[in-house]
């Protein structure tokens, strides 16, 4: 008798295996099959919502056929704790797994109307911009100085007073803080004051959602706790061999870099230079920083740099102080930080435009002689188009 019990338990044991092992080869398939959506769909996720909550919107929509399902497939990717606060647009037969990537990913939302208020090195912009529910692509709608003394478009009044918008605010890099905190003050869907910009260099140079009624100081807080976190991986990734003591030093250095070049790849050699220079004891003589000095970071200098000013000692002018100015003078990214911790080995010393249009990048030298045959041409670059 108990012989035949532990066969037939045995062989209870052997089937409830295999549909264990069923289950979980179904759900598996369930979880990376394309989904049921026909059509593109809108998921609105709040801040602070959680999965369950998500799973439950996205079996409503008809985006998910099995919300247990799609959590147990959450969980066993760990991504249950990403989830990301956004509008997001479901592609027509997006598969869970696809759905998940999406909403814990992060990044700017990508369906519905927003408005994208552009933080620029010269200027700022509003944007405002609906998708097109046929071709999926957003449309603009209307676009405008936030400093035009012009009453603002009709549109964004009409997207301003709609729950449903979505805000975001873009800093481009080698913004200064009094830029970045003068538009933001420029931001009616904004609230509260800020008493100071931030230190130059702390603010990390992206694109931050936020919702209408948000604090300006909170979107500051962001901006700083994300370049906080870049700097440190900068600083922990960096060169053992860079003459550069501390992490604001790294700031430093990288925000001139960010200054002297509008092309991304030109970063590194530029970055070479400024380490061969700080290695030799040379000075930077760059002018970014002559500018700084003028400016203090308010506000565009619009105009030449004069001989006097050249000549004239500030704690910003490094044809006159050695070593590096005593703070950053833009906010520089990623880019440039890393740059500056991780310059080629080159022997550069010198640079100057290879034309009048800085988007055509510079020339490199290593010897005083060759860069002053560069400086020569760009000289006589300036000259022909004078006599224009």
């Amino acid at each position: 008798m108990w012989r035949n019990i532990a066969s037939n338990f045995l062989t209870l044991l052997v089937v409830v295996v295999f549909l264990m092992g069923g289950a979980i080869l179904w759900g598996q398939s369930q979880y990376t099959s394309a989904g049921p959506l026909t059509a593109p769909v809108c998921l609105e996720v709040p801040r602070g919502a959680s999965m369950r909550a998500v799973s439950t919107d996205l079996e409503e929509q008809g985006a998910i056929s099995n919300g247990a399902i799609f959590r147990i497939g959450v969980d066993y990717a760990d991504k249950a704790t990403d989830l990301k606060a956004g509008s997001w647009l479901l592609p027509s037969g997006a598969s869970m797994s696809d759905i998940a990537d999406l909403i814990t990913r992060g990044g700017a939302s990508t369906c519905g109307t927003e408005v994208i208020y552009r933080i620029g090195v010269n200027s700022g912009e509003v944007e405002v911009r609906e998708l097109d529910p046929v071709t999926n692509r957003f449309v603009e709608r209307a676009e405008f100085d936030p400093f035009a003394e012009d009453p603002r478009p009709e549109a964004y009044a009409e997207v301003r007073a709609r729950a449903d918008t979505r805000y975001r605010v873009s800093l481009a890099e080698g913004v200064t803080s009094w830029q970045v905190v003068n538009v933001l003050e420029q931001i009616d869907a904004l609230e509260g004051e800020v008493e100071a910009p931030p230190p130059e260099g702390s603010l990390a140079p992206d694109s931050y959602e936020f919702s209408a009624g948000d604090s300006r100081a909170e979107i500051l807080e962001r901006m700083q706790g994300a370049q906080a976190a870049l700097l440190a991986a900068a600083w922990a990734a960096r060169d053992p061999n860079i003459p550069l003591e501390t992490p604001e030093e790294v700031l430093i250095l990288a925000s001139i870099i960010e200054k002297e070049t509008g092309v991304g790849s030109e970063r590194p050699q530029v970055a070479s230079v400024f380490v061969n220079r700080l290695e030799r004891g040379m000075r930077l003589q760059t002018d970014p920083t002559v500018i700084y000095g003028i400016t203090n970071g308010v506000g565009v200098l619009g105009r030449g740099i004069r001989q006097s000013e050249l000549r004239r000692a500030t704690p910003y002018n490094t044809y006159v102080i050695d070593g590096l100015p005593p703070t950053p003078i833009a906010n520089p990214g990623e880019a440039s930080l890393m740059a500056a911790v991780q310059p080629p080995d080159t022997e550069l010393l010198f640079f100057v435009a290879r034309t009048l249009d800085p988007r055509d990048g510079h020339n490199f030298a290593e010897t005083l002689e060759e860069h002053n045959r560069n400086v020569a041409a760009y000289r006589e670059l300036e000259r022909a188009a004078g006599n224009q």
